[in-house]
């Protein structure tokens, strides 16, 4: 079996002598596993980088074996956000997702697109970072996976006003006035969440990031017995320093 399509790199370790196991993800192959020979050589490193957009060729005699992998570049992400650590955080987390919330050779072909979209723009546009962008692509994820939330109107009152919070227990969107005395019990839902003429500030990111994390590990990665992947928990946390420190402080504290 053959096939040869663009993809991107979601992940990359060291596999035998100098090759690498790579895990693609394309809109019509979804997530494939393959080895690329010669991977972790000098030569390939530049290419085999997680979220770059590639040119694949996959070969294997079987379909459910491990293929053998090589590749050209058309994007590279990775490159243009070397010095921009938040930047280099949204990518991993986001493709650290994918990875492991979608089942390998299932296609997603709008998941892929907005994730390629997700990953243009990161890194065409890198500053300031499109932290909305990306929380909005993590409810897209939901979505596509079959857990959307609705953010509509208010599950109490039915109003489309006001929506400040989201039940963690269905994930319908609470307005202020609907939350009442349970307000406490509600997750806060910023409102770059809904607009993408936000993209809102680090206190914005952490409860957007605390939104989403809740029902990606509930939904998604809780019914698989799974934590959330280490790329995100990254995230989260670099997030959470930027709150007491500008960005360029919170780069540092990450060397």
């Amino acid at each position: 079996m053959e096939w040869e399509a663009a993809a991107l790199v979601l992940s990359v370790r060291p596999y035998g002598e100098g090759s690498a196991l790579v895990h693609l993800f394309s809109e019509e192959h979804g997530v494939s596993h393959g080895m690329a020979r010669g991977g972790a050589s000098r030569r390939q490193a530049s290419l085999w980088q997680t979220g770059n957009l590639v040119m694949a060729r996959w070969r294997a005699r079987l379909a459910d074996q491990l293929g053998t992998l090589t590749a050209e570049p058309v994007q590279c992400v990775a490159g243009r956000i070397l010095d921009a650590p938040l930047q280099l955080e949204m990518v991993s987390s986001a493709c650290a997702l994918v990875d492991g919330a979608l089942p390998q050779g299932e296609p997603h072909p709008e998941l892929f697109m907005r994730l390629v979209r997700l990953l243009t723009l990161i890194s065409v546009a890198p500053d300031p970072a499109p932290m909305g962008a990306y929380l909005r692509w993590e409810s897209q994820l939901l979505a596509g996976l079959g857990y959307g939330l609705d953010l509509s109107d208010c599950a109490v009152t039915g109003s489309r006003e006001d929506l400040a919070y989201v039940s963690p227990r269905s994930g319908h969107a609470v307005s202020q006035k609907g939350a009442g005395e349970w307000r406490d019990r509600l997750l806060p839902m910023p409102a770059l969440m809904m607009s993408e003429a936000e993209d809102g500030t680090p206190e914005d990111w952490k409860n957007g990031l605390a939104l989403t994390g809740h029902f990606l590990s509930r939904w998604v990665f809780g019914v698989r017995h799974q934590p959330l992947p280490a790329a995100r928990e990254r995230l989260v946390d670099y997030v959470q320093r930027l709150q007491v420190a500008p960005p360029d402080k919170a780069g540092d504290s990450t060397q």
